[in-house]
């Protein structure tokens, strides 16, 4: 039987040698490593640093470049590739026509490049021609870039020392292609006390800008960091986490080995950042900034039509832990569950056959006579008109719902979340609970490229160990224990109790369960 070591996906990074072991090819095995993939790594130069400065860069030839190339390409196929410090032209079309390779024989393969052009000693690292090579050669190859600010006015050819250059050089660098770009905040502080990072998605018709932000950390312990980074997402991509979970999970664990390292003494100059395995306190994550608040204003993304539907800090059960839930369709089943003694429902209906408004009224009435925690999903508008005790909205839905007349009615919120990123979004609206999901494959609902695991789930749970959570999708009374186990207060169900042969039983069996 083979061992889990033996099962880690294999990520290659192109990078320098760092002779200090703070950053470059040293930086991005120690990350990998530590995220739990096995890093390969081709050598571009072996440059001579410390933490005083670069002395001396020694680019390899193409040749030698290209033999550590073909000996990976043969043997150790990677699930995802990190490219960092590229010295010369001939380097980077020689990168670029290894990806073009593996593109043509249909190798689906997601690239993070690290443009490092300048150290933080300020030193040059690359030839003076190579950035028109790498804007119409590798850029277009390569599904994200991580510039700090320098790299970008380096690729932009234009200032990005404030929000608006930032934004106005990440949008010249994107050009007419798709690539995400994730420009790196620690050079500029666009507000007082923080970091910002820029994280632009989406194609170049519709592109998304999406700030995260951080509490700046006092240390001189940041060299690496860039290369920490993209090593990191490019381990995060091999296993399967989508883009915008990579980068946000990268970015709580930069901020980790920058907060744990703050103390170190490595050397008389600058320290590396630490590697401290995964992140697990909120406090290193990021807030994403949403465009209706106040705050977004500094950045250049406020939007007046999201400030007026903007709303945070909604009511709150109860309890955290809200316990068994299940989401039925029809004003039937909520009363059988309740008199069942389920105290948490929700009540998604699609298509109705009778008057909507008239369901929803029958539904609240049974909450009251119940004392139910009864969720409307979607229909804010009734469910204030008919007093509901609370509402249950999708991402999608946050954008339209007027939040603010659902805050002022007094009616809990509940927001749906599909990962890292749209927890951390969701967090901001400080909601009543925040539903993840979908765990498992459903079968009301293609969520294939959503899926969490268990193991995701409570990794998303630990950062909010006291807020009401609840994990959602394809759960059964076998899958139970291993979702409970998360540390979630709460199971959404759907089909384990309305498909069951018995659902008083269904009922006894999973409550049992969620309260061991």
């Amino acid at each position: 039987m083979s061992s889990p070591e033996q099962n880690r996906p294999i990520v290659w990074t192109i990078a320098g040698s760092d002779s200090g072991g703070g950053a470059g090819i040293q930086a991005d095995l120690l990350t990998m490593h530590d995220l739990g993939v096995h890093g390969c790594s081709a050598i571009t130069a072996n440059t001579a640093q410390n933490t005083l400065g670069v002395p001396a860069i020694n680019a390899v030839s193409e040749e030698v470049l290209q033999s550590q190339l073909d000996a990976l390409f043969a043997d150790l196929q990677p699930a995802a590739i990190k490219i960092g410090l590229l010295v010369n032209v001939g380097q980077v079309r020689l990168v670029a026509q290894l990806l073009r390779k593996l593109k043509s024989i249909g190798k689906i393969i997601p690239v993070v490049y690290d443009p490092v052009a300048v150290a933080s000693s300020g030193a040059q690292l690359t030839e003076d021609n190579t950035g028109t090579a790498i804007l119409t050669e590798l850029l277009p190859l390569c599904d994200l870039i991580t510039p700090n600010s320098v790299e970008l006015e380096w690729l932009a050819g234009i200032g990005a020392d404030n929000a608006e250059g930032i934004l106005k050089a990440a949008h010249k660098v994107r050009g007419n292609h798709d690539a995400a770009l994730l420009v790196t905040g620690g050079h500029v502080e666009v507000e007082p006390g923080t970091t910002a990072d820029l994280l632009c998605t989406g194609s170049s018709e519709h592109p998304s800008n999406d700030w995260l932000i951080g509490k700046k950390i006092d240390t001189r312990n940041a060299h690496g960091t860039g290369c920490t980074l993209s090593s990191a997402i490019a381990a995060l991509l091999a296993q399967g986490y989508p883009l915008k979970d990579a980068c946000v999970v990268a970015n709580a664990y930069v901020r980790r080995g920058l907060r744990l390292g703050s103390g170190d003494h490595i050397g008389t100059g600058p320290g590396p950042v630490r590697h401290c395995g995964w992140p697990t306190e909120m406090r290193d994550f990021p807030e994403v900034l949403v465009a209706g608040s106040e705050r977004a204003v500094l950045f250049g993304t406020f939007s007046e039509t999201a400030a007026t539907n903007f709303a945070a800090e909604f009511a709150r059960p109860d309890t955290n832990q809200l316990g068994l839930y299940p989401v039925v369709d029809t004003v039937e089943w909520i009363e059988k569950l309740a008199e069942a003694g389920v105290r948490t429902l929700q009540l998604r209906v699609k298509c109705p056959d009778s008057d909507l408004k008239e369901l929803i009224e029958r539904a609240v009435d049974i909450g009251r006579r119940y004392d139910l925690r009864l969720f409307i999903n979607d229909h804010w508008r009734l469910a204030i008109e008919c007093g509901a005790y609370g509402v249950h909205l999708g991402q999608e839905d946050l954008q339209d719902a007027d939040l603010k007349a659902i805050q002022q009615s007094g009616l809990k919120l509940g927001i749906s979340t599909h990962g890292f990123f749209e927890l951390l979004y969701a967090y901001q609206y400080r909601p009543s609970y925040l539903a993840i999901g979908a765990i498992y494959a459903t079968n009301t609902k293609d969520m294939s490229g959503q899926l969490q695991g268990p193991r995701k789930l409570a990794r998303m749970a630990a950062l909010l160990l006291d807020y009401p959570l609840v994990a959602i999708g394809g759960i059964n009374l076998q899958r139970a224990p291993a979702v409970a186990a998360s540390g979630v207060g709460s199971i959404a169900v759907v089909t384990a109790i309305t498909e069951a042969p018995d659902y008083r039983t269904a009922v006894a069996q999973l409550s049992a369960v969620i309260d061991q």
